[in-house]
């Protein structure tokens, strides 16, 4: 295993308490502001001491509470990618990349090698005010791996940049993702930004993870309320369970017949793509109460407060004040 987190550390009253495993792999953490991504990171690279718990990364032991083990973070070889790239400023692109470089005979042919992938060779004597966000960003990227880390840490690399650049450098950053024969830890709020580059996903909640899996698992059962609402999913409702394959959604006061046992659900839902025109079971006639047109579709709210999306010309031959809608028994989801 590249990777072992069980840690725990409180400031003030926030508290994280926190367990992963990965491998040669990347795994996100995906959450809301505040909920520990960042934290989890700085623990990990040394910048924050935890209060207890074990780190271990490739076989080595980073941190260790009970034996007293809390390597300096030079001593870690994790490459942290912090959100503002936390370049030198009074160094041109060539500096700053020959501080990363470990001192060997390649170390020219790999700065040469890094200044060629990255599109840095007409760049190499700027200095950081003088180059664009996605520059600076390769330029970082560049850095951290002429470090050979055995770890890369990613602190919401993207947030700095505009769309059109994010989508540009995302691609890079997936390539480089790829190639990196280790563990990359990729910290983000962005769900499509998480699915286009990560294998696995740990969706983090006030200081713990609440779910953690292959992405595409993750994605289609969340499991848990708050997993569901940070993979997108606005159709959410209490529910009366009526037998072990049969509830009332109680915010929709619809009953629907279910695909698994229910259990100890408290809530279902439905992604709004996965209730669809239909007859059938699980099937009802309902008014509809806002149309709101996308780029490509519409997202028509139902009574209730229920949502659907559909594309336009689905929409153009259903419109009406009344429409038939199936909320597919498969589709739902039962959240604890």
């Amino acid at each position: 295993m590249s990777l072992l987190v069980d840690i725990q550390k409180r400031l003030g009253d926030f508290r994280l308490n926190v367990q992963l495993e990965a491998g040669e792999q990347t795994l996100a953490l995906l959450g809301a502001s505040g909920c520990g991504k960042s934290v989890t990171l700085c623990c990990i690279a040394g910048i924050l001491r935890p209060d207890s718990g074990h780190i271990e990364v490739n076989g080595r032991t980073l941190f260790d509470s009970k034996r007293r083990i809390n390597l300096p973070p030079q001593q870690r070889k994790t490459g942290l990618l912090f959100q503002n790239y936390a370049l030198f400023p009074h160094m041109t692109v060539y500096e700053n990349l020959r501080c990363g470089a470990k001192k060997s005979p390649l170390a020219r042919q790999r700065m040469d090698q890094v200044l060629h992938s990255f599109h840095l060779q007409d760049l190499k004597n700027h200095y950081p005010h003088q180059l664009s966000g996605g520059q600076q960003q390769r330029v970082a990227l560049g850095r951290l791996l002429l470090s050979d880390p055995d770890i890369l840490l990613l602190d919401e690399p993207f947030s700095a940049l505009d769309s059109h650049l994010r989508f540009e450098m995302e691609g890079e950053l997936r390539q480089l993702l790829h190639s990196f024969p280790g563990t990359a830890l990729l910290v983000s709020h962005d769900r499509d930004e998480v699915f286009r580059l990560a294998d696995t996903l740990a969706v983090m909640d006030g200081g713990t993870v609440d779910i953690c899996g292959p992405k595409e698992q993750v994605f289609s059962r969340p499991g848990t309320l708050s997993a569901a609402r940070l993979t997108g999913c606005k159709n959410l409702s209490p529910l009366k369970k009526l037998d072990e394959t049969h509830l009332i959604a109680t915010a929709w006061n619809l009953p629907l017949a279910t695909d698994e046992p229910i259990g100890d659900a408290v809530y279902v839902g439905i992604f709004m793509h996965d209730v669809i025109p239909g007859t059938g079971e699980n099937a009802f006639s309902l008014s509809v109460k806002e149309v709101v047109e996308n780029p490509f579709s519409y997202t028509v709210v139902l009574q209730s407060g229920l949502g659907m999306e559909v594309d336009k010309p689905t929409w153009a031959r259903l419109g009406s004040n009344d429409i038939q809608v199936c909320l597919p028994r498969e589709k739902l989801l039962l959240l604890r």
